[in-house]
């Protein structure tokens, strides 16, 4: 018997250090070749980390979320082979040279020696009858086992209140107190007293971090405004009922990304990176809009570069292969940075009114409020019109209130009649 000690990887770029998010074994489980053991991330990607060797897992030498450098040991396995030598092509071969290390021999003592057994014996598998006891003991201490003997308590007929049902003081009080009878087997109301921890790690903790940082170096002013856009929902829904099959289904937010474009080119100092630390103002001619796009891992920022340059279905095409990149996992870093301005939606959930953070280093976000239909008074009756807020918030240091309501009153004539949209010029 041996053991095989894993490394953190290099996974290249320069990178010295990894943050762990994920394990998949803990200490007692066995693990084959190429079983995945867990997951770090660094600043650009999430790496798995396969195991070389096949064996039992003996220690783990992080937790999730902390930091590992790079070849800091990581997982210890016992191996099969004599001191622990695995295979020689047990190592896969991109992480050779940086997971696979010399195996520490675990010497043991002498042994007498075991009658063979058959070579191949089936294991044996513990017997039913215990295992079902015991999942119906009852999980309590000493202390309210003796008292539930003194009292004449059988606790299988109590319920536990305590962390996986285990029956506390108090539960055995509250039994008691009615006379000891048996409790029914389903209570509609009972006290809940367990507490769940979960550590903040992986990309939860980059955006801790960004909101962090932006709420906290950025004065925020936050400017709604109500958009009548029954006009631009006739249009969008009769561009797509004669869109063509290889066209995608338009949403609001093309509509708004070229507004944006049409809006910053008046008012570039929105369209903007406020480098905060030099006092420096970088006013960018291309217009890369962040698209704020929850996932089952968090909320991630893919960017559509050049929107300047893209028209309406080709904003909607990119919109559409970066928000499913960004869902599935597989969006790379180029298309997670370097934006200049951000939109937020939630859609239907998008509320009256909300007050987003900015995206730091930018100097502006546009958020998207849900559509209702409102009555509006045309000057002679209340008419059924359809009604989004828009809450866009601004970096106040660089943005004054003025030029951030002039810029959101350009954006609703825009999208109110939506054909300026498309006026060149």
């Amino acid at each position: 018997m041996g053991e095989f000690i894993i490394k953190m990887p290099d996974v290249g770029e320069g990178v010295a250090e990894a943050e762990l998010v994920e394990w998949h074994v803990k200490p007692g489980d066995p693990v084959r070749e190429d079983m995945v053991l867990a997951a770090v991330m660094t600043d650009k990607a999430t790496v798995e980390i396969p195991s070389p060797v096949t064996g039992k897992v003996l220690w783990l030498g992080a937790e999730i979320g902390d930091t590992v450098a790079v070849k800091a040991p990581l997982v210890r396995i016992e191996t099969a082979g004599e001191d622990g030598e695995p295979p020689a092509d047990s190592v896969p071969e991109a992480l050779a040279e940086t997971v696979r290390e010399e195996p520490v021999a675990v010497s043991t003592p002498p042994a007498a020696k075991a009658p063979a057994e058959p070579e191949k014996a089936a294991p044996r598998p513990a017997p039913a009858p215990r295992e079902a006891e015991a999942a119906r003991k009852p999980l309590a201490s000493p202390a309210i086992r003796l008292r539930a003997r003194e009292s004449g308590v059988d606790l299988r007929q109590v319920i536990g209140t305590g962390p996986a049902g285990r029956i506390t003081h108090e539960d055995l009080d509250l039994f008691i107190g009615r006379g000891a009878e048996p409790m029914p087997a389903q209570v509609g109301l009972t006290r809940k007293t367990t507490v769940e921890e979960i550590k903040i790690a992986g990309l939860r903790r980059r955006i801790a971090e960004k909101m962090s940082l932006s709420t906290s170096r950025i004065p925020h002013i936050t400017y709604v405004e109500e958009v009548d856009v029954t006009a631009l929902e006739e249009l969008r829904a009769t561009m797509n009922r004669d869109r063509k099959p290889d066209q995608p289904k338009l949403t609001i937010l093309p509509f708004l990304m070229r507004a944006l474009v049409r809006t910053v080119a008046d008012q570039p100092g929105v369209n903007a990176i406020f480098d905060d630390h030099a006092g420096i103002v970088h006013r960018h001619a291309a217009v890369h809009i962040g698209i704020a796009t929850q996932t089952p891992a968090g909320l991630t920022v893919p960017v559509v570069r050049h929107a300047e340059a893209r028209g309406i279905w080709d904003c909607a095409a990119e919109l559409n292969r970066l928000a499913e990149a960004a869902r599935t996992g597989t969006a790379t870093r180029d298309e997670l940075i370097g934006s200049t301005i951000t939109i937020s939606s939630l859609g239907a959930l998008g509320g009256i009114a909300s007050t987003p953070v900015i995206n730091h280093p930018e100097v502006a976000i546009v958020g998207v409020n849900k559509i209702a239909v409102r009555p509006v008074w045309d000057g002679s009756q209340f008419v059924p019109r359809k009604i989004m807020n828009l809450s866009s918030s601004f970096d106040h240091r660089v943005i004054d209130g003025w030029d951030a309501a002039t810029f959101v009153q350009r954006l609703k004539t825009l999208l109110e009649t939506p054909a300026l949209i498309f006026v060149e010029g």
